[in-house]
């Protein structure tokens, strides 16, 4: 479950600790933007939740795509200076998590000297590192530092393209591994495809009907305005281009919203919507996110008739993978 960070939104960390004192076994997503704290604090921050979790902590790092909103806190940094730092930010706060002798740094963007934490992660050598970002600058950043590496729902030929952007740059940036990808949707599912598609059209309905009582749609931008990240200028792009692909994309909601966030759907029953999520696993996706319009009732719904199907899928295609991967390696040594 993700956590999520917004200039004024409720400090996601202490939310995050709230739940995980009182759950066994949720997984914790939590978004944390480099402006806003130095690395230190930050590194002993998320070592105390991944205590408290009892090792059940990811953080995932934002760079920041709206000047505005960065502005908001204080964030006059240009784009690629904020991937800069974020890069650096990242590897200092791996070597706080794992370092027990006391160490110095003199970087571009931050400087200190002895210091060394007396808490560590609960998970070794350290939690995951979450990265998002559609720009070379992302891929230079998140290929070189991430574990997982995030992108919104698109058709599979373009994300199949991000994917090796992100292999690219981690090989570029000398990794032997490459960060495992996720891929974010907002699925609407119904027991028919006629209701899912009525669904559709209802959802696309309220998020225009909001926009034109001048309500905003999202916090990040109202959709009035051209967005600055490289990310929503892609969704807006592919919406322009068609409203459907593949076997269950669906993009008015994307271009309803201008491209904010997560927002490209996919449309269908729950098996067609498994099926398109398996689409996405065969090339090459390790982790697939979905939030629903509705936020409750599709979580309940998703949880229901998607993911049991597409975890017995999965774990089919795994098994065929490694049978195949035995034969071939009998095939080798017979």
């Amino acid at each position: 479950m993700l956590f999520a960070y917004g200039s004024g939104s409720p400090d996601p960390a202490p939310a995050a600790a709230y739940i995980a004192s009182r759950l066994d076994r949720l997984q914790i997503l939590l978004a944390h933007r480099p402006n806003v704290s130095y690395p230190t604090f930050a590194a002993k921050t998320f070592a105390t939740l991944d205590q408290i979790s009892e090792g059940r902590l990811t953080v995932h790092f934002i760079t920041g795509g709206n000047d505005h909103e960065q502005g908001r806190e204080g964030d006059a940094l240009t784009k690629d200076e904020r991937y800069a730092r974020t890069r650096e930010y990242i590897r200092i706060v791996k070597k706080i998590w794992t370092a027990h002798e006391p160490f110095d740094h003199e970087g571009e963007h931050y400087r200190f000297h002895d210091f060394v934490s007396d808490v560590f992660p609960v998970q070794q050598p350290r939690p995951n590192v979450s990265f998002g970002g559609s720009s070379p600058a992302a891929y230079a950043a998140g290929g070189a530092e991430a574990d997982i590496y995030c992108l919104w729902g698109e058709p599979l030929a373009k994300c199949a393209e991000q994917i090796e952007a992100v292999k690219a740059a981690a090989k570029a940036a000398g990794r032997t591994d490459v960060p495992r990808i996720q891929v974010a949707f907002r699925p609407i599912i119904a027991p028919t495809e006629e209701l899912a598609w009525e669904k559709a059209h209802r959802t696309v309905g309220a998020i225009k009907a909001r926009k034109e009582k001048g309500e905003p749609v999202t916090k990040r931008h109202n959709g009035h305005t051209q967005p600055q990240n490289t990310g929503s200028q892609r969704l807006i792009a592919i919406a322009e281009a068609g409203e459907r692909y593949d076997r269950a994309l669906w993009t008015p909601t994307a271009a309803a919203t201008g491209g904010a966030g997560n927002s490209n759907a996919l449309v269908g029953t729950p098996e067609t919507v498994a099926q398109a999520l398996l689409d996405y696993y065969d090339i090459g996706v390790d982790i697939l996110s979905a939030r629903g319009y509705d936020l409750l009732g599709d979580a309940i719904d998703f949880g229901r008739y998607v993911i049991p199907i597409v975890r017995e899928e999965v774990a089919k295609r795994d098994a065929e993978r490694a049978a195949r991967e035995a034969q071939n390696l009998a095939a080798v040594h017979g």
